[in-house]
């Protein structure tokens, strides 16, 4: 594995540097939502919906504040301000999706970044390759495959590691939109029970 990373050529170093964040930032996040999973408290939530519908907003914002988990937390902030509430509730929300989408922008750019260097390691192999071909260097076969396998070592690296990226940064763009949908969800709910 060593002798291909090095045949990779000088491109590689950037690569693997990507290819580290890129995994840093997906078992963070991973580990994120595993946590938020695990504090997820459907029954705190509905005991504050509860205490809104019968008109007790201190006691349900003071039972939300209490909680870990990330629903009650934004609805009891925005009972905060009952008369101001859709707006509260989405800057709530706003606040608790922030962490949702912390490191997603890093994923998505070492997405893009690793096939683009990948493709800088495809042309400086093949600039090394034809480099070869000229002058006396023409009888030296090896040095001219040397150059070609940089180039397709380096295209496979970039690839795999953008691959491998995607997966866990499309796992993470769905579960913030499933947070974005269970917000929306107890925000339209307490809407109701506060206009009665």
């Amino acid at each position: 594995m060593i002798d291909l990373f090095i045949k990779g050529g000088p491109i590689m170093w950037p690569l693997l540097a990507a290819s580290i964040v890129a995994l840093s930032v997906a078992l963070e996040r991973l580990w994120f939502l595993l946590a938020e999973t695990s504090r997820r408290d459907h029954d705190r939530v509905q005991a504050v919906l509860s205490l809104v519908e019968r008109e007790d907003i201190s006691g349900a914002c003071k039972l939300g504040e209490e909680s870990r988990d990330y629903v009650a937390r934004a609805l009891s902030q925005a009972l905060k301000h009952p008369n101001s509430f859709p707006d509260a509730m989405v800057a709530a929300a706003r606040k608790e999706l922030h962490r949702f989408s912390r490191g997603l922008s890093i994923l998505d750019t070492i997405i893009t970044l690793a096939p683009l260097l990948g493709l800088l390691g495809t042309v400086t192999g093949m600039i090394r390759s034809f480099g070869m071909l000229s002058g006396a260097e023409l009888g030296a076969p090896a040095g001219i495959t040397g150059g070609i396998a940089e180039a397709l070592i380096a295209t496979a690296f970039g690839l795999g590691v953008a691959i491998t990226a995607l997966l866990p940064f499309n796992l993470l763009n769905a579960s913030e939109e499933t947070a974005r949908l269970e917000l929306q969800e107890v925000a339209s709910r307490a809407e109701l029970l506060l206009k009665r």
